[in-house]
């Protein structure tokens, strides 16, 4: 499968050091940067970078990390994962990722989600109340934005636009633009609507229950009469050099961390035999190089998608460990998927 490509994705989770302490922010956010340099030079597609207003997170504006990524990189392309518009302005997203797009020479990509965490909005000062219409309309006009002509707009949510043009343009007049998708119909449906790339986040269950996600986004855009373009997906997991090894750094940090919001969405704590089932026939790819490739390899054969993205941290795994998953990705498991799919 050869056009199958392989992105690695973070929200900027704070890491612990060699003897334990939580880095800061700031150390955090160049670890992001490291660790992107080295999936550059391995040849992994993507680095794809979360947008969250947490304590647990240190990227807020993936778009700022994403440039200095830029500067510091040659091929792999900078994506966001997700840009939550709602909560913020398309105009702004666009110019902003027009600028990445500059520093990078055409490697910018924005995948544009509603967001599964809702902190932006009272931080921002938008009502949770108009959570959908504040998609909608965003996305709408974003649309709009990607063909770089003056725009004339009128919504419910923003300002109007008269005759207003946005600055800088691309290099290329063509900014890359997906749209991430947690599950609902509607959403598959309006990205296929707009004639946009789809990236579905499955981050728990069995893969396989997307399969009617991707076949409802291909229906639809031959309905609308749009490009039904290689469907993504993301989905978290860690690599060390053995299972076990990567179970005993993932998994009492994964716990903190899931225990934590969960709490905040009424989850009952996780138990082992529940992360051992997302293991064995879920949506974590947690292993040594062997297991997370034949697993991997399994769900992209089954769903049929043209990206994976490996969510490659979820805790404070160490800062050590995770640089050794980011070279486990890019040296072993991408070159096993790729050999077993050719099998």
């Amino acid at each position: 499968m050869p056009d199958l490509e392989f992105g690695l994705d973070t929200f900027g989770d704070v890491p612990e050091d060699d003897s334990g302490r939580l880095l800061s922010y700031a150390a955090a956010i160049r670890q992001v940067v490291d660790e992107a340099v080295l999936a550059d030079e391995l040849g992994v597609d993507v680095i794809a970078l979360g947008e969250h207003h947490r304590p647990e997170y240190a990227i807020s504006t993936p778009e700022t990390v994403l440039a200095g990524i830029a500067t510091r990189t040659s091929r792999i392309r900078l994506a966001s994962g997700v840009t939550v518009l709602s909560s913020d302005d398309p105009v702004r997203v666009f110019q902003r990722f027009a600028t990445v797009d500059a520093l990078s020479n055409g490697r910018a990509e924005v995948i544009l989600g509603r967001g599964s965490f809702t902190e932006s909005f009272p931080l921002f000062g938008y009502d949770l109340a108009d959570y959908d219409v504040l998609f909608e309309e965003k996305a709408e006009l974003f649309v709009r934005l990607l063909d770089e002509k003056p725009v004339t707009w009128k919504g419910t949510v923003r300002a109007p636009l008269d005759d207003a043009d946005v600055f800088p343009k691309t290099e290329s007049g063509h900014l890359t633009t997906w749209i991430g998708v947690g599950g609902s119909p509607q959403s598959v449906i309006r990205t296929a609507r707009h004639g946009l790339p789809l990236m579905l986040a499955i981050i728990g269950g069995a893969p396989d229950r997307f399969a009617g996600h991707i076949e409802l986004y291909r229906r639809a855009a031959e309905q609308f009469g749009t490009t039904a373009h290689p469907v993504g997906m993301h989905s978290p997991g860690f690599i060390a050099d053995t299972d076990q090894e990567a179970r005993e750094l993932h998994w009492p940090r994964y716990r903190v961390l899931r225990d934590r919001i969960g709490a905040l969405r009424g989850w009952p704590p996780i138990r082992p035999e529940e992360y051992d089932a997302e293991i064995e026939h879920g949506s974590l790819y947690i292993g040594s190089p062997e297991t997370v490739a034949r697993k991997i390899a399994r769900t992209v054969a089954k769903l049929g998608v043209g990206r994976f993205d490996l969510i490659y941290t979820a805790g404070t795994q160490p800062a050590g460990a995770r640089r050794r998953a980011v070279e486990l990705y890019g040296t072993k498991v991408v070159p096993m998927v790729r050999d077993i799919l050719a099998g």
